[in-house]
């Protein structure tokens, strides 16, 4: 229902945000929270999951596992 009138019923103490739904709110913060886990030592971007950093480091490696057979 918040969907239809706009509520946004979740807002974060440290930016203001607000949110429809409290998962939402939890994401946004563990998102701005220093105790990101998995960080590239290439460039320093940090992610919660380890699946995050893997996706990244491909693009410091020029690893394309799904090239288009197109564009190649």
């Amino acid at each position: 229902q918040r969907i239809h009138t706009g509520e946004k019923p979740y807002v974060c103490k440290e930016c203001g945000k607000a949110f429809r739904q409290y998962a939402h709110l939890t994401r946004h913060q563990k998102l701005n929270s220093a105790d990101r886990l998995y960080e590239c030592k290439e460039c320093g971007k940090a992610f919660l999951c380890g699946s995050g950093l893997r996706v990244h480091h491909k693009l410091h490696t020029g690893e394309k596992p799904y090239e288009c057979k197109e564009c190649r």
